[in-house]
């Protein structure tokens, strides 16, 4: 049987990577992080389908003792310190786990079996303040926060393996992807959390920082989609996947207030301590080249994305209520 390990999979993307290997026949093999308090909602749902296995991007002899015992065909490195605010208050951890965890895990296959398969998440992130909109493969990195940073070095690490030991290495440059499962301190989260909350009577007002930001999102259960078919090309080489629009965060304000017949301006206040120190304009995708080479089309536009993931929270705060 062909395994597969994923680190991070207790994140957004592993829960549904997981998923979609298991659908397509694979052993699925996962690298936790040991907490005191278990964090595996997202993946709780596939129970014992799910091989799970306790170690840290910051531990090579971690790594190298799991890759020896699994040998997997194929490798997704997830794992990350992923939250940009968190970057600027924890810049030497997020460079430890999210820039040299990347390269310890190269490293780590390297010794083990060059063979093995390795898509490495790099992020939109990395384009920073881009003077091209859209951005795609070749557009030049400008990173904006410690995460960008640590994510440029795990990128090019990635493609110095591939180009040095003529490993299958390959880094999936993903812009925003979203979902139900996301994280509460991301912005897309928080904002259809707080309307849930606002509609069953827990919440008043929903505090935010930058209101005109632009991002190009999309649905997390397209994206993995992208991920695996990266693995599977004969040749390999990088991709952008990204939906190809932007819109601002007032955008999606408004959007999610709408699912539930609300105006944002009654409820939506700016922060400007919500604000980061080096915010981007806009990020928007070209991902001209996954459509064409990988055959990849998203299925779920933005209305459908904030209609998911409002419905969702609304179950979630119903819930907690009753």
């Amino acid at each position: 049987m062909k395994r597969a390990l994923i680190t991070g999979i207790t994140g957004q993307d592993g829960g549904y990577l997981a998923e979609e290997l298991l659908a397509d026949g694979w052993e699925v093999h996962g690298l936790m992080r040991r907490l005191s308090a278990p964090n595996d909602w997202r993946i709780r749902h596939l129970g014992d389908r799910l091989h799970l296995h306790s170690g840290d991007m910051l531990d090579s002899g971690c790594l190298i003792r799991l890759l020896s015992d699994v040998r997997p065909q194929e490798v997704y490195n997830l794992a990350a310190q992923s939250f940009v605010a968190a970057s600027w208050d924890q810049p030497l951890l997020t460079g430890a786990v999210t820039g040299l965890g990347a390269a310890r895990l190269l490293e780590a296959i390297r010794q083990v079996d060059p063979s093995i398969r390795i898509y490495q998440a790099s992020s939109s992130e990395m384009f920073g303040i881009a003077e091209i909109v859209p951005q795609d493969e070749d557009t030049p990195f400008h990173p904006r926060s410690p995460y960008a940073a640590a994510k440029v070095y795990a990128h090019h690490m990635t493609v110095n393996y591939r180009e040095s030991f003529d490993m299958f290495a390959v880094s999936g440059i993903l812009f925003n992807h979203e979902s139900p499962r996301r994280g509460e301190e991301f912005v897309t989260r928080k904002i259809t959390k707080s309307v849930a909350e606002i509609v069953t009577g827990q919440r008043d007002k929903l505090h935010l920082g930058n209101l005109s930001a632009r991002r190009d999102w999309g649905y997390a259960g397209d994206y993995v989609r992208a991920m695996i078919a990266m693995l599977r090309q004969d040749t390999p080489e990088d991709f952008v996947v990204a939906s190809g629009v932007s819109y601002s965060v007032e955008d999606f304000c408004r959007k999610a207030f709408e699912a539930v017949d609300l105006d944002f301006r009654d409820y939506v206040e700016v922060d400007p301590g919500l604000i980061r120190p080096a915010d981007i304009p806009e990020l928007r995708g070209d991902s001209s080249r996954a459509r064409d080479r990988l055959g990849w089309i998203p299925e779920v536009d933005l209305d459908g994305l904030i209609r998911m993931m409002v419905e969702a929270d609304l179950e979630r705060a119903r819930g907690s209520r009753d």
